[in-house]
């Protein structure tokens, strides 16, 4: 029996060593992984923050910090810029297939070139078959895997669950060799015609990390709404001619975030 918001039951870990900001301790809310959700269910705990890794659906719950934001796009107002169309044009050669799976040798074989070759210094590291597996299941049924192949070759997986109200990126891996494609670009930008595709109106990117060098890329799909004491607020910009770019001017006080 599926149950409902109210009757979830959460856990918190123990402070432990924070993956992205330096110095400090994460500490992590989770719901029982024991209790079934349904697309329902999902999508609204999504609203609240949630995100999912495997079979875990969680969100930080830090007791000195509030930096880890939970973040989505607006696909119905959004526009790619420059820069992001001219990865379009440079990734128009590629082809995409969708599979039910990436339990195969050819999608880990390009997931453990991807960490060893981008995220040797990460928690992932060293790449592990059983991880991989567990890390990027379908744990509650939703999960779309996108494939991009330059002729035979696959360069890039995607995966992404289906809500009720849009696609919530969960992992993007590619081959480190074909850097000149920005390929986790392309990939946020196909989830994003996918989600305006299938008419849903938003695109959640996972937590953006104010001064996160790691998570700055978030900041450059706009219109982008971040979730600020419990309400979703779209983000006043900051547009940087020389460079393409925006900024997100974030709605946290200076002296709060890494507390």
């Amino acid at each position: 029996m599926t149950a409902s918001l109210r009757e979830i039951k959460v856990y918190t870990t123990f402070p432990h060593r924070c993956s992205y900001l330096e110095g400090e301790e994460a500490t992590t809310l989770f719901v029982d992984p024991r209790q079934k959700l349904s697309p329902e269910l999902y999508t609204q705990l999504s609203l609240l923050g949630f995100r999912r890794s495997g079979d875990h659906v969680y969100r930080p719950h830090c007791a000195r910090c509030n930096a880890c934001i939970a973040s989505r796009v607006r696909v119905n107002d959004f526009t790619p810029n420059r820069s992001q169309k001219r990865v379009q044009r440079r990734n128009a050669d590629l082809r995409l297939e969708r599979s039910e799976s990436i339990l195969d040798d050819e999608a880990y074989n390009l997931y453990r070139y991807y960490i060893e070759s981008r995220h040797a210094d990460g928690d992932m590291y060293p790449p592990e078959r059983e991880q991989y597996e567990s890390f990027l299941n379908d744990g509650l049924g939703c999960a779309n895997y996108y494939r991009l192949y330059l002729g035979d070759r696959l360069v890039a997986v995607t995966v992404a669950d289906k809500m009720l109200d849009g696609l919530a990126a969960i992992y993007t891996f590619f081959d480190p060799d074909q850097s000149h494609r920005s390929l986790g670009t392309e990939a946020i930008l196909l989830q994003i015609q996918e989600a305006q595709t299938a008419g849903l109106p938003f695109v959640y990117l996972g937590y953006w990390i104010d001064g996160c060098r790691k998570m700055s890329y978030k900041a450059r799909f706009t219109p982008l709404e971040l979730f600020v004491d419990g309400q979703w607020q779209q983000q006043k910009t900051e547009q940087t001619a020389s460079h393409d770019t925006t900024a997100v001017v974030s709605l946290l006080d200076p002296g709060k975030g890494t507390g």
